[in-house]
């Protein structure tokens, strides 16, 4: 990892022990959405670290996400949203999309989300797409409504898909302006967790779909093409949620290891478990483009393993804290909530290991 990397993770760690740190209970019970910090992890170079300006270094970026969700899983996401944003726009090879626009992303200064969950459920066979699109003159106009988009509000941008009317298998993918009056804003019912995630419904009424907001149209090859850089950024989510789990449990060590030492998943196994994945992913984020089906399937192992980390870590975390980590206020009992999103976001763990089920099947002549 380069020198500038290093100076921007220390600085990420800054952010996340500071300021992050001091809004945490707030994300997470009240619903602040931490607009502020996620534009200081601009400024620390959080979110350009994974695109040509940073040098296409997806683990200096999976390394970011995982510093901040060791602190707040709920943050770890929204940067992960506004980086695959990113990713959708430099990709796109859009001028209108890149440029000034793509500059303010990078750094913070604007902020933007996905809306890819239904597409990526529709790709699998789990799902129906919930937008329509219906060619116009110059573009297109969308209809439909998507029941959860993240790291949104009224001055933010997302990506979404919808399929065009009349041709199988025809989609396009374009950024959506949260600001334009043919978008609007919802709001979505309570959840368990992750309040602060600035999550909304979104209906989209003859959305203009034009050369300034094309990312892709025919959107699958472009989808086959970013879907595994788009799924090993996730990775951070895990690695984060699971390493601030651990620390947990080190806390009480010196206090009730006498008692601890007769459960299962331990900080020192669970920290070797860890340090193992973070290696495998860090080796598959060096060609996060390629798409040979094996790498494909190592990508959504290595996701699912993080999936599966997060929640055992989590659960053992409360075990190991015992009463204090039942209190509402504990960071203990807030990550065994991020560690079940982790396990539920697209794609879900049983989203993966259908995927993978599928990829590995042997292939029988006609």
């Amino acid at each position: 990892m380069s020198t500038g990397q290093e100076a921007m993770l220390a600085a990420v760690r800054q952010v996340a022990a500071g300021p992050l740190a001091a809004v945490v209970e707030d994300i997470d019970r009240i619903g602040t959405y931490p607009k502020s910090v996620l534009m200081q992890l601009g400024e620390a170079g959080a979110f350009k670290a994974h695109m040509a300006a940073g040098g296409v270094d997806y683990g200096a970026a999976i390394q970011a996400i995982a510093e901040v969700s060791r602190v707040c899983g709920a943050t770890g996401f929204m940067m992960w949203c506004h980086d695959v944003c990113g990713l959708y726009m430099e990709e796109s090879g859009n001028p209108s999309l890149q440029g000034a626009l793509l500059h303010a992303h990078l750094h913070g200064q604007t902020l933007g989300g996905t809306g890819l969950s239904n597409p990526m459920k529709n790709f699998a066979g789990i799902e129906p797409l919930l937008l329509r699109a219906r060619k116009t003159d110059g573009g297109y106009l969308v209809n439909g409504t998507l029941p959860w988009v993240s790291n949104l509000g009224k001055d933010h941008y997302f990506g979404a898909i919808a399929a065009v009317e009349g041709e199988e298998q025809h989609e396009l993918m374009f950024i959506v302006d949260c600001a334009a009056t043919n978008a609007e804003l919802r709001d979505c019912p309570s959840f368990a967790g992750m309040e602060g995630t600035g999550t909304w419904g979104v209906r989209l009424t003859d959305y203009f779909v034009g050369a300034h907001n094309m990312i892709a149209d025919p959107v699958r090859p472009f989808i086959a093409r970013i879907r595994a850089a788009f799924i090993i950024l996730q990775c951070g989510m895990g690695i984060g949620v699971a390493q601030g789990a651990i620390d947990s449990m080190w806390e009480v060590e010196q206090q009730l290891g006498h008692v601890n030492q007769f459960l299962e998943d331990r900080p020192d196994a669970l920290q070797a478990e860890l340090d193992a994945l973070n290696a495998r992913v860090m080796a598959l984020a060096r060609t996060p483009f390629e798409t040979d089906k094996q790498y494909l399937i190592d990508v959504l192992d290595v996701r699912a393993h993080a999936s599966e980390i997060a929640l055992r870590a989590a659960q053992s975390a409360l075990l190991h804290q015992g009463a204090r980590g039942y209190l509402m206020s504990s960071a203990v009992q807030r990550r065994v909530r991020e560690s079940h999103f982790v396990a539920i976001v697209t794609p879900a763990l049983k989203h993966l290991r259908k995927e993978m089920a599928r990829l590995s099947a042997p292939e029988l002549p006609a």
